[in-house]
């Protein structure tokens, strides 16, 4: 009897929208370009603090709540929103009731609201379509890694990408968490040798509630260059399922030029030829990949496409359109000082404790501004960027962000703390979840974005805002007039 025809592999999307932490592609994001047939990503950086800080003022429509009930494991989701959830919101001025942290030894709350922020993420990027989502993750915040994933993988995520650092673990773990099996994540420690094991046990999580069956997401390593391209492919359990090449162009984190750092009269890092990565080199690796930094635009990507690339990866130009989790105001105050050409955004070798350079965008009242930093009380009260240290006390975990003297304590320098900018904080206040301090004090936001803004007078060309989908069938070919006004789904609609 003849074999049955192998159905035919689906195409390769030829867009990935960006993954922007934290929370500026979230679910809305995601699931508008999902819905345009394209790749939708979601950020998965501190998506516990995100769905703690939702449901504290308010939940409004309900919707983490509405995927909190379709979670495998009701008591724990329950045990989440009587600890956070405020039917009314929070009072005037009240501060956010804080997050548990993750530690080395892992398990214990950390790890259950990891596990449920990321799930209601992913589940309300999947809901009411058949597209696919992607979630982005830093392989610098390791001790997250594996219950945030399978947070995502129990919604159903239908990709993982994974830059910030060699994402050479992650393509087993996806494995392993897809079959709900014990996993042990690899945690680099500043002072050992050999990096730490971080136990995740999804089958004790999730006890007595089994899943049912679950998929593998593929994985999509996020990489500078294609030496690193070919150090991952050279191992089936480091291999990904693809890759998206970032040049320092894109917004954010980006590598930092090869070589010894040169900064130029700006004080920006100097990039250089061995810093453009050989397409034809990332072509023989014969996986596909996606060219990001710069992208926006449907020239880009035929470009980008006659080199060998599936396609692009886009970010800046969803940030600054409706479904972007940027808050209303930092939104259209970066739309209204780009259109009239004083907006700056400056490649930062100093802001980032992970002392990778960081796009800036300059706006008053912003950590941006160094008197606005200069008057923030210096406060590490998130950490998902510390580093976990080998000290003579024991394990301790520091940031180059935290009080200058608690980072001395702990091995670190002074001049290392000088000029660094809390990434936790002010990201989580440029989407509109801002820390409320003593005093009144609100924590100040801090933007990030791409340099390139070319794409505003194609997308928006009388200054009216325009929607994901806007952005989508621009760069397809299929709306190059790009009209303001193309109906975007509300925010918050099924």
């Amino acid at each position: 009897m003849p074999h049955a025809a192998e159905p035919p592999e689906p195409p390769r999307r030829w867009l990935i929208q960006g993954g922007m932490g934290v929370g500026v592609s979230g679910w809305r994001l995601a699931r508008a370009v999902a819905r345009e047939g394209q790749l939708g990503v979601v950020s998965g950086t501190a998506l516990d603090v995100v769905l703690a800080r939702v449901l504290q003022t308010g939940d409004p429509g309900g919707h983490a709540r509405r995927a909190l009930a379709a979670f495998p494991h009701p008591g724990l989701a329950r045990a989440v929103l009587d600890r956070y959830h405020r039917a009314d919101g929070l009072a005037e001025g009240a501060p956010m009731r804080p997050a548990p942290r993750l530690r080395a030894a892992g398990g214990g709350p950390a790890d259950v609201l990891t596990v449920l922020g990321n799930f209601v993420e992913v589940w309300l990027a999947k809901e009411g379509h058949d597209g696919t989502v992607g979630i982005n993750y830093l392989e610098k915040i390791q001790l997250a890694t594996a219950p945030a994933m399978f947070g995502a993988i129990l919604a159903g995520v239908d990709h993982v990408l994974v830059g910030a650092g060699v994402p050479g673990q992650i393509p087993a773990l996806a494995s392993r968490l897809a079959r709900c099996e014990p996993c042990l994540t690899k945690v680099t420690v500043e002072g050992d040798e050999e990096p730490l094991d971080h136990p995740f046990d999804p089958r004790a999580l999730l006890a007595g509630h089994p899943p049912g069956p679950l998929r593998r997401p593929e994985v999509l390593a996020i990489v500078s260059l294609p030496v690193l391209a070919s150090y991952l492919a050279r191992d089936p359990a480091t291999r990904p399922d693809g890759y998206v090449i970032e040049t320092s162009g894109a917004g954010g984190h980006s590598a930092p030029p090869r070589g010894p750092l040169r900064l130029d009269g700006a004080g920006e890092p100097l990039y250089g030829p061995r810093d453009d990565p050989d397409l034809a080199r990332m072509a023989a690796l014969g996986l596909p990949f996606w060219l990001a930094g710069g992208q926006a635009s449907p020239e880009a990507l035929a470009a980008a496409r006659a080199r060998g690339a599936a396609g692009v990866q886009v970010g800046s130009a969803f940030a600054l359109c409706e479904e972007s989790g940027i808050a209303r105001p930092l939104r259209e105050e970066l739309l209204g000082r780009a259109r009239a050409g004083t907006l700056t955004v400056r490649n930062d070798p100093r802001a980032s404790p992970t002392a990778f350079p960081f796009k800036v965008a300059e706006l008053p009242g912003t950590l941006s501004e160094p008197e606005v930093a200069a008057a923030r009380r210096r406060v590490c009260d998130l950490g998902f960027l510390r580093t976990p240290v080998r000290a003579e006390r024991g394990l301790v975990y520091r940031c180059a962000a935290e009080p200058v003297a608690a980072y001395v304590r702990k091995g670190g320098s002074a001049a290392g703390a000088e000029g660094r900018r809390c990434l936790c904080n002010g990201l989580l206040a440029t989407v509109g979840l801002a820390q409320r301090r003593p005093g009144g004090r609100v924590e100040p936001a801090l933007v990030t974005l791409g340099k390139d803004l070319s794409f505003l007078p194609a997308l928006s060309p009388d200054g009216r805002p325009y929607s994901a989908a806007a952005v989508v069938r621009w760069l397809g070919g299929t709306d190059r007039a790009a009209p303001a006004d193309r109906a975007a789904s509300a925010p918050g609609t099924p």
